[in-house]
Formats: structure tokens, C-alpha cells, sequence
């Protein structure tokens, strides 16, 4: 995602660009292609609300940019609510598409191992860095250590979803549409079905670490195994919650507990268990989960996993213009920076692109200011952070400065929200003027 939309706005700057892929050559665990942003996670840009939500604002600063990401995600779109889901394969190959068809683009196909004594570099890789490279970082850094895991939910085929016993419907029918409203497939769960789903959750066999392996989890992506240890009732509380929903089939019955499917593909043949990331066994898999109901008879398109995923401490290692300290020819962007999620990922490749082609072209290049989402996010991972308990972070409002005046309280988070996202855009438009004018000079 980073390295896909820094070189698409470099190069939208008139910069000429390569891109170094290493896949179809060298594989990951998680890809299955060679296509650029290649989504292996979920589906979800999440919400695309840009008054009430700082990621759907992200959303909104990407757009007014003219980002990649944005624009392909937007094409290939698929119903979820209020949320931003994609046709994934397709969005991939448009992606990869608009890059390779750009007059200043060159993509070559194969692995660097080091790190460029010369040049100007953007490095975003990603959380599945190849071993020789992740090497060649962690000398160069000393972060070796600074690693988290990130986990993998499964893909459902949906002629395999037993809809008598499961519901379309996005929680409080949230949607201007009505494939809007109906984008999730609901699976009920009474409490003794929920009961006996986390004692075998709980004891299913699952994947282990290496010796040596001691990072922890990112909270924000938890494998649903390690919220249960937390406490019976995290799930039904977490992505479980049955608030605002109503099963056609029982509409008198309360269900205890909620299992969400979210669509896949645009053709609605696949639907992924939302917030079921896993570290279980493929066996544990296939059992536990065909014990939601609904799922009694599922087939699995893919299975959930765990991968490592490697971060630097940027608040040391990064000046706010995204270059490494000790070599500043070499850029860091995406989630390698500490950020988390896709949307975040490419935000920082954006400015990360901006950044290179501006200082390529000997002209200033000013820092988005701190008011907007990606001025926000930047200031946190270079600077804003405290260096020593430093861990990967979403965008969230509490980045934002406050702004005087306004009442605390859950009453008055709507008016604060907006509040933010209301300067935000204005601060965001003006650094965008102000690049504009620039880079017209």
C-alpha cells in the first residue's frame, strides 16, 4: 500500500520512479500474487465516515490528494455499512495497473538485501520484510527487537452459510442502501452455544511461537483465541456484541452473542469472519468454528494465521520529513514506521512520495501541519511518541491537539469530532495549496 501510493504521487510530481517488488519471485507466507497492495489481511479500509471517524477522515485527506489507494478502492467497492470494504483481487490488479501503465513508472521484480548507499529510497516493505533485508535494517537501527504479531481471520465461502439459521444485516441497518444495510451475514448464538464456543476456542490447539520470539500482539488486530484468555465475556463485549441487530427468523429472542461475516468480492461468493483473527491450527480451525451456527457446514477459502511483523522506533530513528537519521538518502513509509492498517500505511506513503519528489526537485517540502490526520500521524511516529514504550498505532482523535471550548463527555464527542474534522480538512487543504504553489514554481 505505502510503496504503491508514494510512487504514484511521485511520480504524479514528475519524478521519475522504480518500484522493487520482490514478489512473484520471492514469496510470503501470506501473499498469493504479484500484484502491488495486494491485500492478506482483511478486506476493510474501515470506516469512511470523515466527520465522526479520524480513519474515514484519513479517507478524505487521501482523496483531496488524488491517492491511488483511494481512488481503486473506491471503484471496487463493496457494501459494508458504513465502512470502506473492497473487492480485493480486482483492486489489487487495478492498482498494479495504473502503476505499471504511468509514463515515470518502471517496476522491476526481485529481492534487495541491503540497504542503497545512494540515491534517493523510500523503503515499505511492510510486515512481511524478507529475512536478508530485515537483517540489513535491524543493523542499521538496532531494532531488532521491535516486532509485534499480526493475525489472519478466514475466508467462508458463502453457498456454505446455512441462511436459515443466519440473517443479512449491518448493525442498527446502518447504510444508505439496502445492500448497505444488509452487507454482513449475522450467525446467533444463545449463551450455552457461546459458552461452549470459548471453552473450545480456549482449548484448541494453536500455532506457537519460535524460542526467542517474545513480542507481543498488536491490540488493535488481537487473535480472538488471546481475547478469551482476557476474560469469557471480551468477545461478547468485542467483536461478538450483538447490539443492533435483530434475527428474522427469532425476532423475539435476543441473541446472547453475534458471529459477523463480511462480504469478500464483488460477486458475494466469499465472506470473511470479521474480527476472527486466529492463531489456531488449521485443524482447531475447521472444528471451532464450524461450531457457530450458521457455519455447521462451512468450507473455508482460506483459513486464518499468524505472521511476525517488524517495526522500527521512528520517534528516533526518523525527522519529521520521514528520513532515516543515520543515512537520510532512505525514506521509511508504511507500516514499518509503527503505523497500523492499511489506510495509515498508504497515508504515510503518500507523504512519504510527496516528501522525496519535492526534495528531488529542490524545492521546499514543508511538513503537513499537525491539525490534519496526516500531520497528526507523523508527529506521533517522529516525535510525538515516547520513544522508549513506542508501539504501532492506528489514527485516532486522540493524536489531535484539543481544541479549547469544547465539552468532554460522551455528550459532546459528536460536536468534538466534528470540531476535529472540520479544522483538519482546512488545515489539509491549505498544505495542499501551499505544495501546489510550490511545486507550480
Amino acid at each position: 500500500m505505502a510503496g504503491s501510493e508514494a510512487a504514484w504521487q511521485a511520480a504524479h510530481m514528475g519524478v521519475r520512479v522504480v518500484i522493487h517488488e520482490m514478489r512473484p519471485k520471492v514469496g510470503t507466507f501470506a501473499h498469493r500474487t504479484g500484484h502491488l497492495a495486494e491485500m492478506v489481511c482483511s478486506n476493510s479500509f474501515r470506516s469512511d465516515d470523515d466527520e465522526q471517524n479520524a480513519v474515514g477522515l484519513l479517507h478524505w485527506e487521501m482523496r483531496a490528494a488524488n491517492g491511488l489507494i483511494m481512488q481503486m478502492a473506491q471503484k471496487h467497492r463493496l457494501p459494508a455499512g458504513g465502512a470502506l470494504a473492497v473487492d480485493r483481487d480486482p483492486f489489487a490488479e487495478s492498482v498494479t495497473a495504473a502503476l505499471t501503465a504511468h509514463p515515470n513508472i518502471t517496476i522491476e521484480y526481485g529481492e534487495i538485501t541491503a540497504l542503497p548507499a545512494a540515491g534517493h529510497w523510500i523503503i515499505a516493505t511492510g510486515p512481511l520484510t524478507s529475512e536478508g533485508l530485515g537483517q540489513a535494517i535491524a543493523a542499521e537501527t538496532g531494532s531488532d527487537a521491535l516486532a509485534f504479531f499480526d493475525a489472519i481471520a478466514p475466508i467462508v465461502y458463502a453457498e456454505s452459510i446455512d441462511m436459515s439459521v443466519a440473517w443479512e444485516q449491518s448493525r442498527y441497518d446502518k447504510g444508505e442502501t439496502e445492500a448497505e444495510q444488509k452487507a454482513y451475514i449475522n450467525c446467533p448464538m444463545t449463551k450455552d452455544e457461546y459458552e461452549g464456543f470459548i471453552d473450545a476456542l480456549l482449548a484448541a490447539d494453536k500455532t506457537e511461537f519460535h524460542e526467542g520470539e517474545t513480542a507481543g500482539y498488536f491490540d488493535g488486530c488481537l487473535p480472538i483465541e488471546v481475547m478469551a484468555e482476557r476474560g469469557r465475556e471480551t468477545l461478547r463485549f468485542g467483536p461478538m456484541k450483538p447490539v443492533g441487530l435483530t434475527n428474522p427468523h427469532q425476532p423475539d429472542r435476543k441473541p446472547y452473542a453475534v458471529v459477523q461475516l463480511r462480504r469478500d468480492n464483488a460477486l458475494g461468493t466469499l465472506y470473511n469472519i470479521v474480527g476472527f483473527q486466529t492463531k489456531m491450527k488449521y485443524g482447531a480451525q475447521t472444528a471451532v468454528f464450524k461450531m457457530i451456527p450458521g457455519l455447521h457446514d462451512a468450507s473455508f477459502a482460506r483459513l486464518g494465521g499468524i505472521h511476525r511483523n517488524t517495526f522500527i522506533n521512528s520517534p528516533t530513528l526518523l525527522d519529521d520529513q520521514m528520513r532515516l537519521r543515520s543515512r537520510p538518502h532512505i525514506r521509511f513509509a508504511g507500516q514499518i514506521t509503527g503505523v497500523e492498517g492499511y489506510v495509515e500505511s498508504a497515508a504515510m506513503g503518500l507523504l512519504a512520495g510527496r516528501m522525496a519528489a519535492a526534495e528531488i526537485l529542490g524545492q521546499p517540502s514543508v511538513t503537513p501541519p499537525q491539525d490534519s490526520a496526516m500531520g497528526a500521524l507523523i508527529h506521533h511516529i517522529t516525535g510525538g511518541a515516547e520513544a522508549k514504550t513506542f508501539q504501532p498505532m492506528n489514527v485516532n482523535f486522540g493524536l489531535f491537539r484539543p481544541i479549547d471550548g469544547l465539552k468532554g463527555g460522551r455528550r459532546g464527542r459528536k460536536d468534538r469530532y466534528k470540531a476535529y474534522t472540520d479544522r483538519a480538512k482546512a488545515a489539509w487543504l491549505d498544505w495542499l495549496g501551499q505544495s501546489s504553489s510550490i511545486a507550480a514554481q
